[in-house]
């Protein structure tokens, strides 16, 4: 094994704070990819990303909070050219003006293969990669790419408050190796008034005669932001997106028909259209046998409560981000860690990551607060019984505890496999019951979110 080689720190400089001349953003290291398939010079997909491992400290009054994640250090520091901009009152007040998705596009390369620090930043006990820190980075990306849409053309931005307001997919669809480099690439696809959604793809090398590296993403993630003047806190108008490529359209239409649907569904709940009685009492029948015959109930089935675990912990000042809030990342790695710990307790196996089914952000989390995460196994898959899935919840609660209140902040919902091969070596996976009506009409909610 070659030994550790500290990078240059002038080498460093020199390649983070180049700045773009093609979009005159002056974003240090950012830049769109080039959707000019003609252009002689473009001999990669990916020209000039964000390195990974590269990372700069700036004043204290420009950091956001210090960070262990080494992509999102680099991610701070190419957004803190557009936010000196704005706290030095250089920005200008143009109205928002249509920008295509490649003025957004942006991308951070991850040397595996090379920069054995990082690698080690990223790999878990099992010698595969920690998806929690893999979903802090996609968060601080996507986060990125807001800032970068809401920008003038000169490079400023007005004083916004831009938030994640919920992560509606992050799909796994191929294993990913700990020792191959990848790219995260992403702009933003569709916009409404006050809100965006960012299309996020993860792309791993490929390796010569591994049919699983080849360059389709292996994971898709899609992030909605809203944007808040930061005054006020009330939804401003931002940036429309115009999209210039087939690809760029197909994707506006599928945002567009998802927005709708999830408007129309909202109005249905409402009214309660969705009620399901006959589907509420089927999924309790086994649910209050465990109440009224515990010594009679299936073996096999264990009720939601029993699958439990939980944690608390204070939120520092290290973990926020530009706006003083607790960096949305940080939230989201901390409850798939959890998410993750209740399926291992729950399988009896190491699980695998295969989905982000969705995530809500609620209420903003502040420094300095008291914050609870509660997880559950909701319910499993159980139909194909070589390989079962495993869903599970996450609610982060907000505790007060001098006003004697909690609130919640967010709400978490994962998908986990089970290892085959512990599967074929006799390992059994129960079914989860719901013992209460707000428990069963939850798993209902999951189950008809996944199968629209």
């Amino acid at each position: 094994m070659q030994p550790f080689r500290k990078p240059k720190l002038c080498q460093q400089l020199h390649h983070l704070f180049r700045f773009t001349t093609t979009l005159n953003l002056h974003l240090p290291q950012i830049k769109s990819l080039s959707t000019d398939s003609n252009d002689p010079k473009s001999s990669s997909p990916l020209p000039n990303p964000i390195d990974a491992g590269s990372s700069n400290r700036k004043p204290i009054s420009l950091w956001p909070g210090m960070h262990h994640s080494p992509a999102t250090h680099a991610l701070w520091e190419a957004r803190s050219t557009i936010f000196e901009n704005t706290i030095n009152g250089n920005s200008n007040s143009n109205d928002p003006h249509p920008k295509s998705p490649s003025q957004s596009r942006t991308s951070i390369l991850y040397n595996f293969s090379s920069d054995l620090i990082l690698r080690e930043q990223y790999r878990n006990p099992w010698n595969h990669i920690r998806m929690g820190k893999l979903v802090e980075d996609f968060d601080a990306l996507a986060g990125t790419i807001a800032l970068k849409h809401c920008c003038n053309e000169d490079g400023s931005t007005r004083p916004l408050l831009l938030v994640t307001a919920a992560v509606d997919k992050m799909v796994l669809k191929k294993p990913i190796r700990i020792d191959a480099d990848f790219a995260i690439v992403g702009a933003v696809t569709w916009v409404g008034r006050s809100s965006m959604e960012i299309q996020l793809e993860m792309i791993q090398s490929p390796n010569a005669g591994n049919p699983d590296t080849s360059d389709s993403p292996a994971i898709v993630a899609n992030f909605t932001f809203v944007a808040r003047d930061t005054n006020t806190g009330k939804a401003v108008p931002i940036n429309q997106v115009s999209p210039e490529t087939e690809k760029e359209r197909l994707l506006w239409e599928e945002a567009e028909q998802g927005n709708k649907l999830r408007k129309k569904k909202k109005e249905e709940q409402k009214h309660g259209e969705n009620a399901d009685n006959a589907r509420l009492r089927a999924l309790l029948t086994e649910g209050r046998i465990f109440s009224d015959m515990p010594a009679l109930a299936d073996r096999d089935s264990i009720l939601i409560k029993d699958t439990c675990l939980q944690n608390s912990f204070i939120c520092q000042p290290q973990q926020r981000n530009i706006h003083g809030r607790i960096f949305g990342g940080f939230l989201m790695r901390r409850a798939f860690e959890l998410a993750f710990s209740t399926a291992y307790v729950f399988a009896g196996a190491a699980p695998h990551f295969l989905e982000v089914d969705h995530v809500d952000f609620f209420k903003p989390v502040d420094v300095g607060s008291f914050l609870r995460l509660k997880s559950c196994v909701l319910y499993t898959e159980l139909e194909n019984p070589a390989r079962p899935l495993v869903n599970v919840e996450v609610i982060a609660h907000v505790t007060k505890p001098e006003l004697r209140s909690s609130e919640v902040s967010n709400r978490f919902y994962f998908t986990f496999g089970v290892d085959p091969e512990a599967v074929k070596n006799g390992l059994r996976i129960r079914n989860v019951v719901p013992g209460t009506e707000v428990e069963a009409q939850k798993v209902l909610e999951r189950i008809d979110a996944e199968n629209s």
